[in-house]
């Protein structure tokens, strides 16, 4: 029988098992800080209708998708988070206490051409505020708020969250009458950092069908230097000009002037006029989050404002903002940049039990003890050769090994080593436990990313 040759598809990720526990920190930190603001845990299919999906998706979107037919069902893959997302509320609006406020994590997949950094399989790490009929701007404001503090969790400093109102966009565009072209304008812009101004003038005269005027002002408006009070000021001089364009200059001030207060440093956000994002469901506050060093990959961390997401499966206004990081992409530039912490243990347990002899009832018992204070244990009863079994320890860094020989049987004790410092000490099961456990408290105060 012919063997198939193992192999891993293009753009997906599958990691070894050191590497796997570092994305399982990520994961449980970013939990427990959306957890801390008052979001709860939701999860979605990960297939749909693909009817639902592309309700307002559309454009790019429908290009990406991994579709298929099962029977006569149409049906996808998700493709992001907050579609499936809209569905679930509107789905089950009477049973909701507004503004909803959850967070999902979980994996989507996209039909684009791999390529470093980029994956067609990845995790998404999504919080979005949903309101009933209006959301205060407030909730612009703290969602980037949210992510600074992940980011802060993880060990990561070295970011900005670039800023925009798709608002302040379209009404600049209404001044220079091209607001019918809108929606193609947006996707041009956003693609700036990606194929280069000439090329964005370019497509902006041949393909928008803009004056050589028009897409050069386009390209001056969206490229204006200096700090987010003379930014604020020049949209503020414009604004007299376009109610739209005045609406969204008055938000993105909002949204600046709460950071700080929000607890984010103002050296981690920035007001940046080229940030539009692609997707057409975006109708106001937009962000995107770089890390500065690796700008080539960049945002790892995406989202905005969106008013209207939900017309297409209820009548009713269900205004939303979120914020999304790509999960796999951020882990995969920690590791390119050598920024994942190797004092973060990895190991899958804390302690091992080794028991020596045949009998392995106390050995079963010391076990239990650890496990009964919360440490991550494994009990080995493996027949091998001492040395052998420390090798296994220490090939997985297993941090501590609790030895149990004939001695440690007519004692009633286990003898505890710390396999990183190779000392080796008496003590009951339960001084054992409390010994692990107070170097397990202390090395899991080390953050994911470590310090520069």
């Amino acid at each position: 029988m012919d063997k198939v040759t193992p192999r891993t598809l293009s753009g997906f990720m599958e990691l070894l098992p050191a590497p796997q526990q570092q994305m399982e920190k990520l994961l449980e930190t970013l939990r427990r800080t959306y957890a801390l603001y008052g979001f709860t845990a939701l999860d979605t299919p990960a297939i749909e209708s693909a009817e639902v999906l592309l309700a307002k998706g559309g454009g790019e979107t429908e290009k990406q998708i991994y579709r298929f037919m099962k029977g006569d069902s149409d049906l996808a893959l998700r493709f992001d988070l907050t579609v499936p997302l809209a569905k679930y509320v509107a789905a089950n609006y009477a049973s909701l206490a507004f503004p909803f406020r959850r967070y999902q994590i979980g994996k989507v997949w996209r039909g684009e051409r791999a390529q470093r950094g980029r994956f067609r399989e990845f995790y998404q790490a999504d919080i979005d505020v949903i309101g009933d009929g209006k959301l205060d701007i407030m909730n612009d404001a703290e969602a980037p708020a949210v992510i600074a503090r992940a980011f802060a969790e993880l060990g990561l400093e070295d970011f900005t969250i670039r800023i925009n109102n798709r608002k302040v966009l379209g009404g600049f565009f209404e001044l220079l009458g091209i607001a019918g072209k809108t929606t193609e304008t947006l996707r041009t812009v956003d693609k700036l950092e990606k194929i280069g101004p000439a090329k964005v003038l370019e497509i902006l005269r041949d393909d928008c069908g803009m004056s050589a005027e028009q897409a050069e002002r386009v390209l001056e408006f969206v490229t204006l230097s200096g700090t987010d009070e003379e930014k604020l000021a020049y949209l503020d001089e414009r604004a007299s000009g376009s109610a739209l364009l005045a609406e969204g200059a008055a938000e993105l001030r909002a949204v600046i002037e709460a950071l700080p207060s929000l607890g984010v440093p103002k050296e981690r956000f920035a007001i940046d006029l080229t940030i539009a994002r692609g997707l057409d469901y975006y109708t106001g506050t937009v962000y995107e989050t770089v890390v500065n060093s690796h700008p080539e990959i960049g945002s790892v961390c995406s989202g905005g404002r969106y008013d209207n997401l939900a017309e297409y499966y209820t009548d009713r206004k269900l205004p939303g903002v979120g914020l999304s990081i790509g999960v796999t992409r951020l882990f995969y530039v920690l590791g390119e940049q050598g920024l994942l912490n190797p004092a973060v243990n990895t190991a899958p347990c804390d302690a091992i039990v080794l028991p020596m002899t045949e009998d392995t009832a106390f050995a079963a018992h010391a076990a239990t003890v650890l496990r009964d204070y919360g440490i991550r244990t494994q009990l080995y009863t493996e027949q091998k050769k001492f040395k052998q079994k420390l090798s296994y320890a220490s090939k997985l860094g297993i941090p501590f090994a609790l030895i149990i020989g004939e001695d440690e049987l007519e004692s009633g004790e286990v003898s505890l080593k710390d396999m990183n410092a190779g000392t080796q000490a008496r003590y009951t099961p339960e001084d054992a436990a409390l010994a692990v456990l107070e170097a397990v408290r202390a090395r899991g105060a080390e953050k994911l990313i470590k310090a520069d």
